[in-house]
Order: structure tokens, then sequence, then C-alpha cells
């Protein structure tokens, strides 16, 4: 794109008439001082042709004009009285063998300082060609233009516009109304496309997409430094790829280093895990593979008739191998995750989900809540797939508690457990080394007593998330107490914590 413009930027060359000049009469041109600078006429006839007005004169065959480095060919012209001539037919503009203007006819004004050129207009260089049908040149503004549609074809790059204007002293170039850019590795349409030539930036108003083989670049208001390889674009930008698609307020990119940068209202939505994860700063490090979002972060994972809402002070995803599918994936949440979903919560300190092997860990103080069950350990793995959790493994001074009652809890504590699910509802759990329990016994959903038992591994079978029957594998030390015998720190295990207050009772209480 940047060798496209650059290379426009020869229009000023269409001067065959310099800034300085005052007036022209005849083939002389007078300046303010009143030197005169001679058109010299190299080839073609002259004679006087007194219809067309008073010291008026026509040149035909092979005509010829030289004026200061730049010679103008055609087949016939009239010098006016008055400052002008018009040219006819085969007109070649050369400037020092570089660059050749063509057209079928040429008029300029030397009172005006204007310049026009119609008819099979073609402006060309080594680097490029310019076709229009209409080109008009202000030399007191220093200002090309064309508004019946343009077309740029250079080595790499076609660009064709409706309007296009070029202003010499400031070095801009605009393209305006249905503006496509056509690159081997994109095509750019905008409504309007602006370039410096100093900064070497060009900026796009309007709707504006940017289409590449992998990917969909859309904004509203953006620039692009040709020189540096960096970009932004903003108003409701957004970048759509194979497999995500990423928005944000403003979007910016250093392709050199490869790193992306998002601002406010971000969202990024993968359709293949069926993610969306927002928040108001994003960071993406093209050759690392690596996204970094922060500022209000939120994952949302869509699954059949439910949605997990999960915050932490950073998401972060990575991809362990160069290809960068998706299995080969794994995202980060911390710190001060706490997450939502209809038939479980849970929170902790920091989270690692595995895209490969759908497996989730837990780390610092992780705490779940499944129905009426309170599960911590000093970390948990969930095994999830097909959007249910298949099982978890709780490592580590494993505790469940439910509440049975006021001030009666039910309670579970091993050296480690692994629960198994149903349909995301805890069926069995598991428990390994130095067992203990606490549950009290029932009489028509009435307790009657508190069964304390030491087991060393110890199953549980559960129905609705509730403890249905209780199998000891070895030998247990069991008591069943009545109400009211024990004391209170008998009827706690040693560890036990309820954190019902730490539990987000909706999406909303993730913050």
């Amino acid at each position: 794109m940047a060798r496209a413009l650059y290379i426009f930027l020869l229009l000023p060359l269409l001067l065959v008439f310099k800034n300085d000049c005052k007036s022209q009469s005849s083939v002389n041109v007078k300046t303010g001082s009143d030197k005169v600078k001679k058109i010299q006429i190299k080839g073609g006839s002259l004679e006087h042709d007194a219809s067309l007005g008073i010291n008026a004169k026509r040149l035909l065959g092979n005509v010829i004009f030289e004026h200061e480095g730049v010679v103008m060919y055609c087949d016939s012209a009239y010098l006016y009285e008055g400052d002008s001539l018009d040219a006819f037919s085969n007109i070649r503009i050369q400037q020092a063998d570089t660059l050749n203007l063509y057209g079928d006819f040429l008029k300029y004004n030397g009172k005006t300082k204007k310049a026009l050129i119609k008819n099979h207009v073609r402006l060309q260089d080594k680097e490029m060609t310019l076709t229009t049908d209409f080109l008009t040149y202000d030399m007191k503004a220093g200002i090309a233009t064309y508004l019946n549609g343009g077309k740029i074809v250079s080595k790499d790059n076609t660009l064709t516009s409706k309007i296009g204007y070029y202003n010499s002293r400031s070095k801009e170039f605009t393209f305006k109304k249905n503006v496509v850019l056509v690159n081997p590795q994109y095509v750019m349409n905008c409504d309007t496309l602006l370039y410096n030539t100093f900064s070497k930036i060009a900026y796009f108003h309007g709707p504006t997409t940017i289409k590449a083989s992998d990917n969909l670049i859309y904004c509203e208001n953006g620039w692009y430094d040709t020189s540096n390889d960096l970009s932004q674009f903003s108003r409701n930008a957004y970048i759509i790829t194979n497999l995500q698609t990423l928005k944000g307020d403003s979007l910016y990119y250093d392709r050199k280093k490869g790193l992306g940068r998002a601002f406010r209202n971000i969202t990024i939505s993968d359709t293949i895990q069926n993610i969306l994860i927002s928040g108001n700063y994003a960071e993406h490090y093209e050759h690392e593979d690596k996204s970094i979002v922060t500022d209000h972060a939120i994952l949302m994972q869509v699954y059949n008739n439910d949605t997990l809402f999960l915050h932490a002070d950073t998401l972060k995803a990575i991809a362990t191998k160069k290809d960068s599918k998706d299995e080969s994936k794994i995202l980060f949440a911390y710190h001060h995750v706490k997450f939502y979903k209809n038939d479980l919560q849970g929170k902790c300190d920091s989270l690692v989900y595995t895209y490969g092997d759908s497996t989730m860990n837990l780390y610092k103080d992780p705490i779940l809540w499944s129905d009426e069950n309170q599960l911590t350990a000093e970390n948990v793995m969930i095994k999830t797939g097909k959007g249910k959790i298949s099982y978890l493994e709780m490592n580590t001074n494993a505790f469940i508690v439910s509440m049975e009652d006021t001030a009666m809890f039910n309670q579970i504590k091993g050296k480690k457990m692994k629960g198994f699910f149903s349909n995301n509802d805890l069926t069995r759990i598991f428990v390994e080394g130095n067992g203990q329990t606490i549950y009290y016994a029932k009489d028509k959903e009435k307790p009657v007593g508190v069964n304390k038992a030491v087991c060393s591994d110890i199953i549980l079978y559960m129905k609705d998330n509730k403890v249905e029957t209780i199998t000891f594998l070895t030998q247990p030390d069991a008591t069943l107490n009545p109400l009211g015998e024990l004391k209170r720190e008998e009827l706690e295990l040693e560890g036990f914590k309820w954190k019902a207050s730490e539990r987000p009772q909706n999406k909303n209480e993730i913050f």
C-alpha cells in the first residue's frame, strides 16, 4: 500500500509550466519582474490564424514545445494572446526521461495558472501508471484533481477511486468515493484515503475493510504508518480470523514486532470453543501466539443450556505449538479468579485450562460449590468434555461440606478425593487416604444422630447432589452419637470452614 501511494506522488510533475509563471503572450511567459522566459518551439510549422483572435498562432505537424526541462509533443496547438494555449491529439509531456503524461487534449490558462488534460489521460513513469479521462492542476493552490474516476497500477498494487486530489505544498494525497486498493496480500475498500508524503502515514475515513486470506479488518477511522509498519483502527473496529473475532473501540498493530493492542470494550469470540472474552485492554504477541486481556476481564463459555462466567485480574492464552491449533492452547486466569455457572460455582487465586485434554486446574485456596456441597483442597483438577464435567480430583487436604441444618454440617475429609459427575451432577466420591466423615443420621428427613467415622478409603454415592450411601472400604472406626451429646468442636473436623458468604449467587457476583 505504501508503494502504490508513494509513486502516485509524482503527479506534481504534471506542471508543464512552473508556479513562478505570471503571464504568457504568444510563446513568451513573463514573470513578476517582467523577465521573459521563452517556451521554445522545437518542431511543427507556425502560422497566424486571425479567426482565433489577435496574435493567435497555430502550430501543425509534429509540434514540440520545450519549457524548463519539460518537453511536450502534440499533433497541433493554438497559442492565444492572453496567456493560454490549447494542444490537440497524441499529447505527450516528458520530463527527464522518467515521466510521461499522455492525453488527447490539453488546455492551459496562464492567468489562473490552471492546466487541464482530458481524454485517455495516462501518467506513466518507471514504477506506475495512472489512467483517467479528466485531470486538472491548479498551480496557485498546487492541487491536482480528477473527478470522474482514476486508476493507478504499480508492480504490486492497483488503486482505483472516483475522486483524487494531490496537494503539492502539504504533500498530501486524497482519494474519495469507492476507493479500492488491491494488493497480492489484501484488498482494501474505503470511502476516503489520505496519504502524506512527509510522514508517510495513510489515513482512512468512513467504512473501511481490509481483507486478506486469513483475516478481515473493519473500521470507520484509522491510520497506517507505512515507514514503521504501525497501524491503528477505531470506530466499530474488528478483526475476523478463521477462528476468532476481535472487537474494540481502538485496535493498534505493530507489524515489525508482531504486537497488537486493543483498548476499551474489547471482545474476543472463539467460534470453535464457544468462548467469548471481554475486557478493556488486550495485547496479542503474534510471534509467540500469546494473548493477554486485563481490566474487567471476563470469560464466557457457552454450553448446551448454560453459560460459564469467569472473572480474573488477567486472562492469558498461549499456544504451546507453532501450528497454533486449538488443541495446543492453554488459558491462564490470575489473580482473584471467580466463576459462576448455574450448577457449579468456584473461586481460587489462579486457574489453568488446557484445551488439548479439556482439563481445568485450580490453585491456591480453591473452592467449588456444587448444589449443596462445598469442595476445597490445596489444588483441584476438573476434567470436562462435550460441555460437561466428567470428574474432578482434589489433592491434599480434600474437604467436602454440606449444610444439613442451622449449625449442622455434613463433612468428608481425606488426603485425596475423586468426584464423578453425570449431567454435571455429582454422583460418586472416592476418598483416598486418611478418610474421615461426620454425617447426620435422619429419620423421615429429620436428624436423629451424628455418625462420626474414620476409615482410610471411603466411597460415597450421591443422589440429587446429596449423600445417599457411604461405603467404608477398610475396617472403619465409626460411632453414632445422639443429637446434643457432642460439643460443638467435636462436630467439626480439623480444617473445617463454611464459606457460603464467598459463593457467587449470580454472574454479577464474580467481581
